[in-house]
């Protein structure tokens, strides 16, 4: 059975994780109205979470997002991955972090950390990799703050991220009428399987512009596809490597309750996506229905494909150095 850990601070917002993939399964928040609110899918039986096909909430690595054909040159050698996504590789593979058994390292009433070593040769990536998970909330504040950090022992690539899906107004709900602001003024296109297509766009004058907030429904039928599920760049400068600087990378509101999530990271870009492709094949918590739209996510991370695309930064990770990920979700109502 998978282990159940839950974090609570001391204005009453609950976070629940599980050791099988390093899953938020729950994330109570406090309302206006006194009471708390879930704001993230989850699946009815728990069940559900070992094939997990929806990704919810789960750590997504050795590299999130789509590496295109499964193949990349790192070092002289060449490398072929599992393929799990049409033609293309995504989310570390057919055995990605998101279906293993996290190890518990510490926990606390306010923290948790998780930690997992990824064999040389899992999935086709070189190099064993070890990896931890560390969930944390904060008294001062409603805030959930997750790193995530890896070493190596060869030359590898690595770029992990959190697929939980939010909905500010809960399971059973469309997403479609909350207001979202991304802090970037540049996206990644892609082509018809999701993978950037090498070019670095200017989102201004576009269906892609969140500089202002807008309902996410306002322009998705202009969107290429089923809906929202691009990169867009925050600080292409950025080194990564033990950089714990975060700044504003998106914000977004409920506007029937007003609450509000403000999402800050040290990553170069965020995943948006609006759900495209869940259906009814899973069924949410409280018995409510999955369909398309039903939440959105906000994955914090280097960009997809990297490793094939020279004008973006770079997911390397060579021994000796340390990969670290950090991402704070604050609530406000």
């Amino acid at each position: 059975m998978d282990k159940i850990y839950t974090l609570k601070n001391k204005a009453g917002l609950e976070l629940t994780c599980s050791s099988w993939g390093a899953t938020i399964r729950n994330l109570k928040v406090p309302v206006k109205d006194g009471t708390s609110r879930d704001v993230v899918l989850g699946y009815k039986d728990p069940e559900a979470y070992r094939g997990n096909q929806f990704y919810f909430g789960c750590a997504v690595g050795r590299v999130a997002n789509r590496i295109a054909a499964g193949k990349f040159s790192l070092g002289g050698a060449e490398y072929t991955l599992q393929i799990n996504n049409g033609p293309n590789h995504l989310h570390g593979g057919v055995k990605g972090f998101d279906k293993v058994d996290w190890k518990l390292d510490t926990q606390t009433d306010t923290s948790i950390q998780f930690s997992y070593t990824s064999p040389d040769g899992e999935e086709g990536y070189p190099g064993a990799v070890t990896a931890t998970a560390t969930y944390s909330v904060s008294d001062a504040s409603n805030e959930v703050t997750l790193e995530y950090s890896a070493t190596t022992t060869a030359l590898t690539i690595v770029n992990l991220t959190n697929h939980t899906y939010f909905n500010l107004k809960g399971n059973g709900n469309t997403i479609l009428g909350h207001e979202l602001m991304l802090n970037a003024n540049h996206y990644t296109p892609v082509d018809d399987n999701c993978i950037p297509i090498g070019s670095i766009e200017p989102v201004a004058g576009s269906t892609f512009d969140f500089t202002t907030p807008h309902l996410i429904g306002e322009r998705i039928s202009q969107v290429p596809g089923l809906g929202y599920d691009h990169n867009y760049c925050m600080k292409t400068e950025l080194r990564r490597y033990n950089d714990s600087e975060v700044w504003l990378c998106a914000r977004c509101r409920e506007p029937e309750s007003g609450l509000t999530m403000e999402v800050y990271t040290n990553q170069p870009g965020v995943q948006f996506y609006t759900g495209n492709f869940l259906n009814d094949t899973a069924v949410l918590k409280g018995n409510q229905p999955c369909y398309k739209h039903a939440g959105f996510c906000l994955e914090t991370q280097a960009y997809p494909n990297a490793i094939n695309q020279g004008n973006f930064p770079s997911p390397i990770l060579s021994p000796g150095e340390k990969y670290y990920s950090k991402t704070t979700w604050k609530f406000v109502c």
